[in-house]
């Protein structure tokens, strides 16, 4: 009923901005709309995993800075042959502080707001101190096909986050990982009782939220053709906002990724078809805003 309920949402949206517009229902136009969603909606399924167990992930922005950074300084022009190890190089930071955010949430007890809030400082600070403030541009041909190439006509970063959405929901819907995580979610105190290792379960859900952030950047900077020091600020609002309207609980225990991916499309929705309509940028942070607020508030009511 809950994912009925947030296609027919979608579909209203749509409905609403193709009276509105007369460009927004193209063919153009969509794949432009799922390019945008793409990358909220690679980090938005990382940021699942994390709230299904009742946390939250606030560095996946910085992380996705990071991980660009990382990756662009090994794929310049001329070193077309390192972009395995940019891909790798991108993935692994994105890991690597997934993890360090898992132990100090699942092993140290720290709140996870407070430490993935201490990371998004942390590693925006890395990123300066890496990039020197400055960006890198002027990236291999493979790097930039990653980001603006399209297979059979539908761009890259939309099937890699279609891959990623198949994955995830497999692993989610399928597995017995997937039931620890919203067990431990639902009842940490059970799930600990009935034998689930729920500080492993609790810290590879921020690693996961982690390597899909680095997946994440290492798409905005091949879009982008550049890694910038300040990729990715406001991006964790936008990934979180996706969840909650997805109809995921920020109590854990309850969500669905299929939730997730029209959250992303909803959000990518109202931004084109403003941009579409001249809003300024403004009153969209507004809107998005309000519409986490509703959702919240649409959650307790459920409760």
């Amino acid at each position: 009923m809950k994912s009925f309920s947030i296609v027919l949402v979608f579909l209203i949206i749509c409905a609403l901005f193709t009276s509105l517009n007369q460009y927004f229902l193209t063919w153009g136009n969509w794949l432009n709309l799922l390019r945008q969603s793409s990358i909220n909606g690679i980090l938005a399924i990382g940021v699942t995993f994390v709230i299904l167990t009742k946390g939250i992930d606030l560095s996946v922005g910085s992380i996705m800075a990071l991980s660009g950074m990382l990756a662009a300084s090994l794929v310049t022009t001329g070193n077309e042959q390192f972009l395995l190890w940019a891909i790798l190089a991108a993935l692994g930071a994105g890991a690597a502080v997934g993890l360090i955010n898992g132990i100090l949430v699942s092993q140290i007890n720290v709140p996870p707001f407070v430490a993935t809030l201490g990371m998004l400082s942390m590693a925006r600070g890395l990123t300066l101190i890496f990039s020197d403030g400055r960006p890198i541009a002027n990236l291999s041909a493979p790097m930039k096909w990653i980001g603006s190439a399209n297979v059979m006509g539908m761009p890259v970063p939309v099937l890699i986050f279609f891959a990623v959405f198949i994955v995830g929901w497999v692993t989610l819907s399928k597995t017995t990982f997937g039931r620890y995580v919203y067990a431990v979610g639902g009842n940490e105190k059970a799930a600990r009782t009935s034998g689930i290792s729920t500080r492993t379960i609790t810290a590879a859900t921020y690693v996961i939220s982690g390597v899909l952030a680095g997946l994440a950047g290492l798409v905005l900077t091949a879009r982008t053709t550049a890694a910038l020091p300040q990729a990715g600020i406001g991006y964790e609002l936008d990934a979180i906002a996706a969840v909650v309207i997805g109809g995921t609980s920020l109590s854990g225990g309850r969500g669905t990724l299929v939730g997730t991916l029209f959250g992303a499309l909803i959000i990518g929705t109202i931004n084109n078809g403003m941009d579409l309509m001249g809003v300024s940028s403004y009153y969209q942070q507004l809107l998005k805003g309000a519409i986490i607020v509703i959702a919240v508030i649409a959650d307790q009511i459920r409760k």
